[in-house]
């Protein structure tokens, strides 16, 4: 059988690999180099320095080509330097329509950095087509949808999307960290663009920072790799060895992050001190029916906001948890709380996050692979009766 033929789970391992050509290594080698011996000027067997290219990194490039069901991978330093070369095919005067629920970092990279060079970025409920619609003209360039959303896990549907993009000419990028490929791959979809925080759940064991871009077409791949071999922000061969290894088993981790993440949604919703949950697998989510239609499951992110909550309140829970770990990230095999008012979110202006919902009180947890019991009996004594 072809490489190319294998269902999701075989190509998390075999997908774009091949044993080492030196001496057969079954995992490719950590090519700690950054330069390469040349015959001629010129003359090199694929690879002549490290920024433009090492073996470690295209092992990643292919593997993540490969489970997004794409054809040219691009590996980063950061998630958000990967969304950085997407944001330089752009010139001054181009617009971006993006989701008014967004993630912190993106929100100050598009806000901070790309609007003093002219570029205007546009943020509505990107769950109401007509709104997005509504935001576009003739400088829209790009649509930037991240879905499910960090982290108010509003669904966005990326067909949809695609469909607005191609009607006006525009390109359509996904970020999919939170999904993964596992759970929906925005390509086959209609997307040009999906971007990962190769950090979160790819990655998987919080031990690397690295980002992600996957595409289809070939003039776009090259564009992106011009513009990553110019400004650098590639990541190293450790890391990029770090990051094919957890993607070996992202379809294990993430049945159990996905099962786990059901059981701690369930619970928070039945808990009489928790006012809120949002999940998208609960059936009264507003976007539950898009998620069960593009996803092939709902993950392990949830947040939540207790009853009568308040900021005090939501500190008081997160610093008396046991299990779970007080910490900036997501996606880690260890579970996670964080709050976002004033941790991942907390370069948004305070009046800008609660209008889509990122009040003080809000929790966000990363629900990891642990014994469920555990995770729920620490909840239990942070949470009180």
């Amino acid at each position: 059988m072809e490489k190319k033929e294998l269902k999701f789970n075989s190509k998390t391992i075999h997908g774009g690999q091949q044993p080492d050509k030196a001496y057969g290594a079954v995992m490719p080698p950590i090519y700690q180099t950054s330069t390469y011996a040349q015959s001629t000027p010129g003359g090199h067997q694929g690879f002549e320095y490290s920024r433009s290219g090492n073996p470690t990194r295209t092992a990643l490039e292919n593997a993540l080509a490969s489970i997004e069901n794409g054809r040219y991978g691009l590996a980063f330093a950061s998630g958000l330097s990967a969304m950085d070369a997407v944001i330089k095919l752009l010139e001054p005067g181009d617009e971006v329509v993006s989701t008014n629920d967004l993630y912190g970092g993106s929100y100050r990279l598009f806000r901070q950095v790309f609007e003093k060079y002219g570029i205007t970025f546009h943020f509505t409920a990107m769950q109401d087509v007509e709104s997005v619609e509504g935001k576009i003209n003739d400088k829209t360039k790009l649509l930037w949808v991240e879905t499910p959303t960090n982290p108010m896990m509003n669904v966005i549907d990326i067909a949809a999307m695609a469909a607005l993009a191609k009607k006006h000419g525009l390109l359509l990028a996904v970020d999919n960290t939170f999904a993964t490929p596992y759970l929906q791959r925005p390509l086959e979809m209609g997307a040009d663009i999906v971007m990962h925080s190769a950090t979160k759940y790819l990655g998987g064991h919080s031990d690397v920072v690295v980002g992600a871009l996957v595409v289809n077409d070939k003039e776009l791949a090259e564009k992106l790799y011009f513009i990553q071999n110019a400004s650098g922000a590639v990541c190293g061969p450790m890391d990029s060895f770090l990051t094919l290894r957890g993607i070996k088993t992202l379809h294990v981790r993430m049945q159990r992050h996905c099962e786990n993440g059901e059981a701690i949604a369930n619970y928070l919703r039945n808990h009489p001190k928790i006012e809120k949950v949002y999940w998208p697998g609960f059936e009264d989510h507003p976007n539950h029916e898009i998620a069960k239609s593009q996803m092939n499951g709902f993950g392990g992110m949830i947040s939540f906001v207790p009853k009568g909550g308040t900021f005090k309140e939501a500190v008081n829970i997160v610093e008396k948890l046991r299990v779970f770990t007080l910490a900036e990230s997501l996606g880690g095999v260890e579970s996670l709380a964080g709050h976002p008012a004033s941790m991942t979110h907390a370069s948004i202006p305070k009046t800008e996050r609660e209008k889509s919902g990122v009040v003080d009180a809000l929790i966000r947890l990363s629900v990891g692979i642990e014994d469920i019991d555990d995770l729920i009996a620490d909840l239990e004594q942070a949470i009180g009766r």
